[in-house]
């Protein structure tokens, strides 16, 4: 979910197996992303799908993977079989689009940006904020939700243009 007004981009690494059934992004019922993005731009879980989409939009936010396809036995971020890997085309969005910062959900949507995208990321957009945030993932249930909203509070938090 991009569109030309999307200012930050939130990346993924590969839906899990819930949210690929559902076809919505974040659609395991413990994963805190949208319970988080209701406490920042009014999107959160009590809004049908469409209209949490909606919210982000309207705060400049876009949602997307790092990943297009790979192979991997669950949903865990650790099951990736990295060999099978096939990242999404991000280097054309960003020429196209007003993207001044990418936000990585979790540790491994990170290194998957910097193993697929890192020279050319670091070559073509020097100016491009990145961020690793905390995963909203169940699987992340070390990081408190009181942790995980401050950082997400505060990289999606642009200055005024």
């Amino acid at each position: 979910m991009i569109d030309a007004g999307t200012r930050i981009l939130i990346l993924g690494s590969m839906p899990g197996v819930t949210s690929l059934s559902a076809q919505q992004y974040y659609a395991h019922p413990r994963n805190q992303f949208w319970p988080i993005m209701g406490a920042i731009c009014g999107a959160g879980p009590e809004l049908p799908y469409r209209e949490r989409l909606r919210a982000l939009r309207e705060h400049g936010l876009g949602l997307w993977d790092v990943l297009h396809s790979c192979v991997r036995g669950g949903s865990l971020d650790a099951a990736i079989e990295h060999h099978s890997a096939t990242a999404n085309a991000l280097l054309p969005l960003l020429r196209a689009g007003h993207v001044v910062r990418l936000c990585c959900n979790g540790g491994t949507a990170h290194a998957l940006l910097r193993r697929h995208f890192g020279k050319r990321l670091a070559a073509d957009f020097p100016h491009l904020d990145v961020r690793r945030l905390p995963s909203t993932s169940p699987a992340n249930a070390s990081c408190s939700h009181a942790r995980k909203l401050c950082a997400w509070t505060e990289a999606l938090r642009l200055p005024p243009a």
